[in-house]
């Protein structure tokens, strides 16, 4: 597994290097469902008032006509996460729409969600716009945990693996 991932069992695993190895295989694994997915951008960069921020990953679906902006959270998903997706998503509908496109999908992932934090972060009427007409073309939510999910899972075991053979060389 690590190979597909591009590293090697010497490497050190840290918070950042295990969400540029998801966010590598998040991108492989959009682009292979073929549902009108083209890559846009990996760490696309806005800046407002001389703050740099970043958005994992961009993609524009031709299907749907809007772009999609994905951020992986490795933690838990706070209201500043949704907050911050916010920002994104109203940032492309005003800069980057052209006329005939739809609003942009955000999505966040993370590693667990607080139904109350979506509830009451997010305004009532976004929380199901378009959403049966995107089912069609975007992975379930089941599916892309499930696929993160076996990520990190192998990510972690390679890890232990490894701290347990250097353990084993100690003694």
């Amino acid at each position: 597994m690590l190979e597909f991932l591009g590293l090697t069992p010497n490497d050190d695993f840290y918070e950042s290097d295990l969400e540029q190895a998801l966010i590598t295989h998040l991108q492989k694994f959009l682009l292979e469902l073929g549902r009108g997915f083209s890559f846009v951008a990996r760490q696309k960069r806005i800046t407002f008032d001389g703050r740099h921020f970043r958005i994992d990953l961009v993609f524009y679906n031709y299907i749907l006509k809007c772009f999609i902006l994905i951020d992986l959270k490795v933690g838990d998903l706070t209201h500043q996460d949704l907050g911050q997706m916010q920002m994104y998503v109203h940032y492309y509908e005003r800069e980057l729409m052209n006329e005939g496109d739809n609003p942009p999908i955000g999505i966040v992932l993370c590693a667990d969600k607080s139904e109350s934090v979506v509830k009451y972060t997010l305004p009532e009427n976004e929380t199901q716009i378009f959403a049966s007409k995107y089912k069609l073309y975007l992975p379930s939510e089941e599916e892309l945990l499930r696929e993160l999910n076996q990520e990190y899972q192998a990510l972690e075991a390679s890890k232990m693996g490894k701290e347990n053979i250097g353990d084993m060389k100690e003694e």
